[in-house]
């Protein structure tokens, strides 16, 4: 069950890079509550990215405030938001600096200065999890993308923030790798953490996130149940997103066999087809 407690605030945020004529972030707002599961979805250079690294004081708005956990991000400074919210790049490449995958997964926590005894507990726990204990001694140049992928998450893991924000989580993986990550973010978030993704995969999105938010412009044009997100093709089109193409397939079928326009998974059209079927044999 979500808490109802905020965990992110966003008040009338913008922001502007330097250099940039236009806003990458224009007037936005919203709150996410302990617990959530929320995605962030819309073309490139929408905003998706820039507004989740206000949430742990990568970028601070140059306008308008966050407050993460009760804290102004402008006044916490990043050794307090850390502990906070977790942070995944979208490019492994660009998190991993240290020599092997157990160095690396130890830093956080070292960092956060916790007892050698607990370091190597959080590190054996976060490897557990992301099915990387045989590599712990390996080094990071030598992995595949997606290897890197897992530690790039294990880090952020290890650290036990109760926010995380993932960016592109199943970039470089292949499909058992994909699943394995999100369900591995389900069960942190089902623990009781708040996740939140950025993504350009819709199936995903669908099968995962409960909450979505569509971003255009450095807009909000839509945040609400994923459900009723995806299935607004008049919506998504003005943020050049296509719902996904089992959801399209239901709604072309919809006017001539009447199938429900709010299907979203390949698992609900198949349980919706078994239906009719069996209806029809029936009778």
């Amino acid at each position: 069950m979500t808490d109802t407690s905020l965990i992110i605030e966003v008040r009338n945020i913008s922001h502007h890079y330097e250099g940039s004529s236009t806003a990458a972030l224009d007037h936005v707002s919203l709150t996410i509550c302990r617990g959530e599961f929320v995605a962030f979805i819309g073309q490139n250079g929408a905003g998706k990215t820039t507004l989740a690294k206000m949430f742990n004081g990568i970028l601070t708005p140059t306008g308008g405030q966050v407050i993460v956990d009760g804290h102004e991000t402008r006044a916490a400074g990043l050794d307090i938001l850390a502990r906070i919210v977790g942070y995944v790049y979208q490019n492994p490449d660009h998190q991993i600096f240290s020599n092997t995958v157990k160095e690396e997964v130890a830093f956080g926590p070292r960092n956060l200065g916790l007892s050698p005894a607990e370091i190597d507990q959080a590190v054996q726990h976060a490897l557990e999890l992301v099915e990387m204990q045989a590599e712990a001694d390996a080094y990071h140049i030598l992995l595949q993308r997606g290897q890197r992928q897992k530690v790039a998450v294990a880090s952020v893991i290890a650290m036990g923030s109760p926010v995380l924000v993932v960016d592109e989580p199943t970039t470089g993986l292949d499909l058992r790798g994909s699943l394995g990550i999100m369900h591995l973010l389900r069960q942190w978030n089902e623990a009781g953490r708040t996740i939140i993704i950025i993504t350009h995969d819709m199936n995903i999105v669908a099968e995962f996130a409960p909450r979505t938010l569509v971003l255009a412009q450095g807009r909000i044009l839509a945040d609400g149940p994923t459900r009723q997100v995806l299935t607004d093709q008049e919506l998504l089109a003005q943020a050049f997103i296509k719902p996904p193409q089992i959801t399209r397939l239901a709604q072309n079928l919809n006017g001539r066999f009447g199938f429900p326009r709010d299907v979203l998974t390949v698992k609900e059209f198949y349980a919706e087809l078994k239906q009719r079927l069996e209806v029809r044999q029936g009778g």
